[in-house]
């Protein structure tokens, strides 16, 4: 898959079938819109091209901070890597960028940078200056810009955004598994592993300290989890916490992960998490000796689902 950052970098000779949108999640409904945009590539000899625009226009146009996504940009684009995606153009949003009008956009974006034969979007696609022109105008446009235009039906687009709420629903819930599938993969999380208050090596329970960048990933609800991550070449699995370490004082929101028959430095690496199963909510212990009893119970289950659904 061809990445680029520069939509006026434009390939001469190569035309594209083409869709936009921010693909938040790249779950289930967006994949059936993908399937489709790259078996019509394959078909017309076409290249299959996504247009996203980073950071998502919300963001920039409304300072929309309570907006959280489902994907980091790097996420998004390894998900996308597994597609047969040809190209994915990554266009930086910008106030400036949410003036042009309807024709511009079309005219220099469409049909002279990505070079558009064919333009498949939803039927209530709204674009240009103040999202006024329709799908109908996309059509006269086409005809002017000779591509051809063909509609996703509102049944695919409803079950788009359905997906994609019930999605952020399910996470701000706790509830792994319907989030899980409608993204038809595990949810996961990316970050560095930072130094911690050292109080799980304590117990005999060391945990990764994860450190998230990205302020606009949404977290999960806070709680107990069961998880796994590839760590050169092997899968690890283990339990994680999500929250404010209530039992010994906490006053910031944490991601801790225990690894099981693990014993290797993270400190300063990168790792993406994924989760499988909540287990708990949160819960203040009186003592440490109670929570440390809990975690020898939270690991049981975790090691008892992990033999039932990933161990043969």
């Amino acid at each position: 898959m061809i990445i680029k950052r520069n939509l006026f970098s434009k390939e001469e000779g190569h035309y594209t079938v083409v869709t936009v949108g921010t693909f938040d999640g790249v779950h289930i409904g967006h994949k059936k819109i993908i399937d489709k945009l790259v078996a019509n590539a394959k078909a017309n000899d076409l290249k299959s091209t996504i247009l996203t625009f980073f950071p998502h226009p919300r963001m920039v146009l409304q300072q929309d901070s309570s907006l959280k996504l489902l994907n980091t940009l790097d996420e998004k684009i390894a998900i996308l890597e597994k597609t047969g995606l040809d190209q994915l153009i990554i266009h930086p949003f910008t106030k400036e960028f949410s003036r042009l009008t309807a024709e511009e956009y079309v005219r220099d974006i469409l049909a002279e940078s990505i070079n558009a034969k064919k333009v498949i979007i939803g039927y209530d696609h709204r674009f240009g200056r103040n999202r006024t022109a329709t799908i109908d105008d996309l059509i006269k446009f086409g005809q002017r810009y000779d591509f051809e235009v063909e509609q996703i039906s509102a049944e695919e687009v409803n079950e788009v955004s359905v997906s994609s709420t019930k999605i952020r629903k399910a996470l701000n819930q706790g509830d792994i598994k319907t989030a899980n599938t409608f993204l038809g993969y595990n949810y996961m999380l990316t970050g560095t592993v930072a130094t911690g208050k050292g109080l799980g090596k304590q117990m005999d329970f060391p945990t990764a300290n994860i450190q998230i960048k990205e302020r606009y990933k949404l977290i999960p609800m806070k709680g107990v989890y069961v998880v796994k991550s590839e760590y050169e070449g092997k899968t690890i699995f283990g339990m994680m916490n999500i929250g404010y370490n209530p039992t010994v004082n906490g006053e910031k929101k944490t991601i801790e992960v225990h690894f099981f028959n693990f014993d290797e430095d993270l400190y300063d690496k990168e790792i993406r998490v994924e989760l499988l199963e909540r287990l708990r909510d949160e819960k203040r212990f009186d003592s440490i000796e109670e929570l440390k009893k809990q975690l020898g119970e939270d690991k049981k289950t975790s090691l008892a689902y992990i033999s039932k659904n990933y161990v043969q």
